[in-house]
């Protein structure tokens, strides 16, 4: 969560009210000031941890304003982003002003605002430091590091991958390729957080909003956002609002839980190409603040709980148990329920048998044991003695490619 204030120098309303209402849904605490006076005024009370400034203003311009901070050893220190229509030519008047540290060119989208906003405030200081003291800056603040562990899905399986890193209780992100499009699980002590994707396309999406629970309609938008791979300072701002109690976390958990389960079925259910597992990455702040905590295993029956599988269930089929030296025996967050229908799988079974042991639906025993199947968990074997019974499920997010 972040709560640095910024302080917006600006005659502009329109421009005023576009900074305040994006940076303060990102979490921000804003501070506005119509003109120069203001601005210094506010400047000496506030202390704010970054100023966005217009090149011009009423009576002055940005290069007096910063000039004046640099000049005050109590706000010498305060860096400085300054915004202008001009660009270049604003620009080459502040290169002697060791407290400005980027530029913002108008007219801004909220993306550039935030992304801006955001790399000043985690290299201001460093930044101002080098300029005052005629150092040089490193080119990146943070270097990208090689992954811990890279492979295609042509000699692996994705249940293998994330089996090894439960096992072994790691922490980090994988990164899962589809096409152009990937998916991330955040991962600690081997467990899974959370599980969210850049470059889904527009299907995938809307096949996951329309799969919603009605009790979670109303956090659609949130949904979208996160698989949508929208920029972090959104996400963040939603995590303001749960601090704040104006969301209810046990609705964000269950959100995340289902999008968690819905993505790995996508995940399950794609051609995949590529893996990475970075152990250094951190997770957004929705993901910190509301971990799930939870197995592969209860994820996929989850996904298969929402998403009933595309072709019909096997006729003439015994469904038992499978036996996998090193198989992962991760059982967090399954139900009960659940693991009563493998207790019934130490021998071959068919699904009317194991809907009347249990006392289910048939429909509810194909949905689990698609999912345990997935999970390679359960396999399938044909039984010529079974009777010819059929089924005829609906369509999944694992249809097509």
């Amino acid at each position: 969560m972040n709560h640095s204030t910024i302080l917006v120098i600006d005659d502009s309303v329109t421009i005023r009210k576009l900074v305040d209402t994006h940076l303060s849904s990102a979490g921000f605490r804003v501070a506005l000031a119509a003109d120069a006076t203001e601005g210094l005024r506010l400047a000496q009370s506030q202390h704010p941890d970054l100023v966005l400034l217009d090149h011009q203003l009423p009576g002055t311009t940005g290069y007096e304003i910063c000039r004046t901070l640099s000049e005050s050893p109590q706000l010498r220190d305060i860096p400085v982003v300054v915004s202008s229509t001009l660009r270049k030519k604003a620009y080459a008047a502040y290169i002697d002003l060791d407290n400005v540290v980027d530029m913002l060119p108008k007219p801004y989208t909220e993306d550039l605002l935030l992304t801006t906003i955001t790399n000043a405030l985690e290299t201001a200081a460093m930044v101002v430091n080098c300029q005052t003291r005629g150092t040089s800056a490193p080119e990146v603040l943070r270097p990208i590091e090689d992954e811990a562990l890279v492979g295609s899905f042509s000699l692996f399986g994705l249940r293998e991958v994330i089996d090894f890193l439960n096992n072994g209780r790691k922490a980090g992100v994988l990164e899962i390729e589809i096409n152009a499009a990937r998916i991330r699980l955040h991962l600690d002590r081997g467990r899974i957080q959370g599980v969210d994707a850049l470059g889904v396309d527009a299907t995938v999406t809307e096949l996951l909003l329309s799969r919603l629970p009605s009790s979670l309609a109303s956090l659609g938008p949130v949904l979208r956002l996160t698989v949508g791979g929208r920029s972090c300072a959104e996400l963040d701002g939603f995590v303001h609002l749960l601090d704040q109690k104006v969301l209810d976390p046990r609705l964000m958990s269950r959100l995340l839980r289902y999008q968690a389960a819905l993505l790995l079925r996508v995940a399950f259910t794609r051609q995949l190409k590529q893996f990475r597992f970075s152990p250094r990455l951190a997770a957004h702040g929705l993901h910190k603040n509301l971990p799930l905590d939870i197995s592969l295993l209860a994820l996929l029956v989850e996904g298969a709980i929402h998403d009933f599988p595309t072709d019909p269930p096997v006729n003439h089929a015994l469904y038992a148990r499978r036996v996998i030296r090193g198989q992962n025996l991760d059982r967090t967050g399954l139900s009960a329920q659940h693991l009563r229908l493998l207790t019934f799988l130490a021998e071959p079974q068919d699904a009317y048998q194991l809907a009347a042991a249990l006392g289910w639906e048939l429909e509810e025993v194909h949905r689990i044991l698609d999912a345990f199947i997935t999970a390679e968990l359960v396999e399938i074997r044909t039984s010529h003695l079974a009777t010819d019974r059929q089924d005829t499920p609906a369509a999944t997010l694992g249809a097509g490619s």
